[in-house]
């Protein structure tokens, strides 16, 4: 039988931790995006809505939970001229931002109060963010950010299988010194989306939108605003 997806809680949702314990797991989730496809994910997008869109010059992102921000700061070197603005509800994440990115632009917050209403960005990018969600909420915080995007969303997350499953327990189990690393990796990939459950909750929506698998398990969703 196919691997259902899960709503177990992570130890990452639980905002009470604030301590080394998420520096630690920020400082592996770099080394995980940067070789388990997460910055290859976003750069592919970024490229192909500058080529759709026949974008030039430099552009504003915001950046949906942001955790680390590697994603972001390692594309600042490619496009030059990006503007980023990072937000995340957890304070020890947005304090890690402060202490180990070159982003300026930190707002500690939940996006769910959309404190950026009169703000317009480029594009909103949320990378490993949405499969914390039941899809419910996904609609919704999706309408939410379609109304702040000028060109379009990124949406950059797992795609759920036991093979990825497998891999991940066994990266884990080997090269991870994380305590919230061990026990969040396999179950996000658990909280994971098919392509056909990213489809039903995009359905309702009625956006333009493309899905591309990404190296390794990973979608890369791309909801255009025009």
């Amino acid at each position: 039988m196919f691997l259902a997806r899960s709503y177990e809680l992570e130890m990452m949702d639980n905002f009470s931790i604030d301590d080394e314990r998420i520096d630690s797991a920020l400082d592996e989730l770099k080394i995980i995006n940067k070789f388990l496809g997460g910055i290859a994910t976003t750069e592919s997008a970024v490229d192909r809505i500058r080529q759709k869109k026949y974008l030039e010059g430099g552009l504003s992102v915001l950046d949906v939970g942001s955790g680390a921000a590697d994603i972001l700061t390692a594309l600042k070197n490619k496009f030059k001229n990006l503007e980023v603005t990072s937000i995340d509800v957890n304070k020890r994440a947005a304090l890690y931002l402060k202490d180990h990115t070159i982003i300026k632009n930190i707002v500690c917050g939940d996006i769910k109060s959309n404190p950026f209403k009169d703000h317009k960005f480029d594009l909103v990018h949320a990378s490993l963010f949405f499969h914390h969600f039941k899809e419910e909420e996904i609609r919704d915080i999706l309408s939410d950010l379609f109304q702040l995007c000028r060109y379009a969303i990124i949406v950059n997350d797992l795609r759920r299988s036991i093979l990825a499953l497998l891999g991940i327990k066994l990266l884990t189990l080997i090269f991870s010194k994380s305590e919230m690393v061990k026990n969040d990796a396999p179950l996000s990939v658990k909280r994971g989306f098919t392509k056909s459950e990213l489809e039903n909750i995009l359905r309702e929506l009625n956006y333009k939108y493309t899905i591309t698998r990404k190296w390794a398990f990973r979608w890369c969703l791309i909801i255009y605003k025009h």
